[in-house]
């Protein structure tokens, strides 16, 4: 925040025990240009994703920035591959067609073939610099359901600009038996969306209430 202007910040506790939380604020006091873009993040969960429907991971973003990055946790609730769905960019007063429209899950997390070793018939995590499958949890093995996933995008050499508003979302999508025409998939999917744009925001939506953070 600008030496000018307040800064508050609030932890809420909704557990029903008692817990200890320990805290540390770093910061610096330095003038701040007026049209300095600000760090913005936010949480968004839907479990299920209702049918049919796109997960959005950003929207009601008004004003100008940049977008810088995604993490998505991605719990799969049927079998087979589930990320056929495209990540879509929606700014700058776009109707039904996105300036950005990707080409699947796994590419705009740059991977590719399902995340698939060939070898061992598993998913494969991997890490790098801007992206990455950082986790995968296998009750049941390959493309079987409740499998769990972490991944991670950072737009930081290719960050996404907008000058009036953005919305980003991303398609639920597997193929259905026959391969024919896709399955809208109903999963459990949250994300933390992260970007920079001058003041003043939109007011971000109401976070879940604590048994919709249930993790099961």
């Amino acid at each position: 925040m600008a030496g000018s202007k307040p800064c508050t910040i609030t932890m809420e506790f909704t557990d029903e025990k008692p817990s200890t939380l320990y805290t540390e604020v770093t910061h610096a006091l330095t003038a701040i240009p007026a049209d300095t873009a600000y760090l913005h993040a936010q949480f968004r969960r839907a479990n299920p994703l209702p049918f049919k429907q796109d997960y959005a991971i950003l929207d009601g973003v008004r004003g100008q920035g940049h977008y810088v990055g995604t993490y998505l946790a991605w719990g799969v609730h049927n079998t087979g591959w589930w990320g056929e769905g495209e990540i879509k960019f929606f700014m700058d007063g776009d109707g039904e067609f996105p300036t950005i429209c990707g080409t699947g899950t796994e590419d705009y997390f740059c991977g590719s073939y399902n995340f698939e070793n060939r070898e061992t018939r598993q998913y494969q995590e991997f890490t790098t610099p801007y992206s990455g499958l950082a986790q995968v949890l296998r009750p049941d093995g390959l493309y079987q359901s409740q499998q769990r996933f972490g991944l991670y995008r950072w737009h930081i050499i290719d960050p996404i600009r907008f000058e009036k508003d953005l919305k980003v979302t991303i398609q639920a999508l597997r193929w259905k038996s026959d391969r024919a025409v896709y399955l809208p998939l109903q999963d459990d999917i949250a994300s933390v969306a992260y970007w920079y744009q001058s003041e003043p925001h939109a007011p971000f939506p109401k976070l879940p209430e604590k048994d919709a953070l249930e993790i099961y």
